[in-house]
């Protein structure tokens, strides 16, 4: 499942992927429980609350774990053909019952309501003239939007409050982004383009700044197939590779364009600086995005996407751009834990901070990784108490 890496010397069409070895000091995840349930590619998973988690896929059924201990709590049955979104909707009142719901759209053009403690059917929604593709709840507006053909919004009654309208949030702004390498900045408020992008800046040491940027000759290279953020930058899986834009400095700060084999299919922030990644190719991976001192010498990125109106300057003018980069900080992204356990793609993954990773594969099995120190600190634990009830403890001290 690992490639190796090409030596400096050697020349190709592909960039050397990052490897790492059996010693992992930094990966905590040494222990894995492998969960059963699905007969088909498991697509999809979304968390319930501190301790569940629900898997759903292309069998149509959603199964509810416990994410402490891998146990099957439920099964919800009721879509005829594959999932195609899922999302879940929590109560907001204090008054009325504190429940978890979980919307899931299908291939039937069905969304069905669930209550998420109880696998009962809350409601059925048969009326879509296409497939719902994606799901999305704006909780403090206490409505959710489903998106196929038509953009709807609906609220916690299940009513149709408006087709492809306009509604506002508290954010101004979000990003969208295509397998054909385009990136749109929308306005929240009316949803109207803010900025549309397809070329991609090469973060590599350019000989010439006035030379043509030119997109990847294969599709698959600039797609973009997730994203996320924080406060500070964007992270994006663009076909093998990762990117790690800077909002304020406008640019990339780091990348791994062969991130894994084959296509990134999912990455999300975690805390302390990382960054965790899944691929086609069975993998997920662990990064750590470290600050590096730039050399003088060496020009740095001027950006990723022109968004915001930031694109490509003439060569006289960015003379003083670069001086004043010339010292500037920028980062790299190192490779500190690979974990191989599934045999085909990762669709997706959720992070768990106290219970671990768990992943999920079109090999229909779903695994959940464990910190290995924090179990084995945790059995220890439950013997001690275990022996202190039977009053073993006392006996042998």
């Amino acid at each position: 499942m690992k490639a190796n890496c090409s030596s400096p010397g050697e020349t190709g069409e592909k960039s050397p992927l990052q490897t790492i070895g059996e010693e992992q000091t930094q990966n905590p995840y040494t222990e894995l429980l492998v969960l059963k349930a699905h007969h088909d590619i498991v697509r999809f998973l979304v968390q319930l609350d501190d301790y569940r988690f629900a898997s759903a896929g292309d069998d149509g059924i959603v199964v509810v774990w416990n994410a402490q201990t891998g146990e099957k709590l439920l099964e919800l049955n009721g879509h005829t053909q594959k999932i195609t979104a899922i999302i879940t909707f929590s109560s907001l009142g204090s008054c009325e019952e504190k429940n978890q719901l979980i919307l899931t759209a299908s291939a039937d053009r069905t969304v069905i309501v669930w209550d998420g403690d109880t696998a009962r059917q809350v409601q059925r929604i048969s009326c879509f003239q296409s497939t719902v593709k994606c799901l999305t709840v704006l909780q403090r507006l206490d409505v959710w939007l489903s998106g196929g053909n038509d953009l709807c919004v609906w609220n916690r009654k299940l009513d149709l409050l408006c087709k492809t309208s306009h509604l506002s949030d508290t954010d101004l702004s979000f990003v969208t982004g295509s397998h054909i390498g385009e990136l749109i900045i929308w306005d929240a408020l009316d949803w109207t383009m803010q900025a549309y992008e397809r070329n991609f800046w090469d973060p590599s040491p350019q000989l010439d700044t006035q030379q043509e940027i030119k997109l990847c000759q294969k599709s698959n290279d600039i797609s973009i197939h997730h994203f996320t953020c924080d406060e500070e930058n964007v992270f994006a899986a663009v076909g093998r590779g990762l990117y790690v834009y800077n909002l304020q400095m406008k640019r990339v700060i780091a990348c791994q364009k062969t991130a894994h084999d084959s296509n990134v299919l999912h990455i999300a922030k975690l805390p302390n600086r990382q960054l965790i990644s899944c691929s086609e190719d069975g993998s997920v991976r662990i990064w750590e995005l470290r600050e590096k001192q730039q050399l003088a010498a060496e020009p740095v990125p001027t950006g990723f996407f022109n968004m915001w109106g930031f694109g490509r300057v003439n060569k006289q003018a960015s003379q003083p751009v670069k001086k004043q980069q010339e010292n500037a900080t920028s980062c790299s992204l190192e490779l500190i834990g690979d974990l191989i356990g599934h045999s085909s793609s990762v669709e997706m993954f959720l992070y768990f901070e106290d219970h671990g990773l768990v992943t999920c594969s079109a090999d229909h099995l779903i695994i959940l990784w464990k910190n290995g120190e924090r179990e084995s600190g945790l059995r220890s634990l439950r013997l001690f108490q275990k022996l202190e009830e039977n009053g073993d403890l006392y006996l042998a001290v």
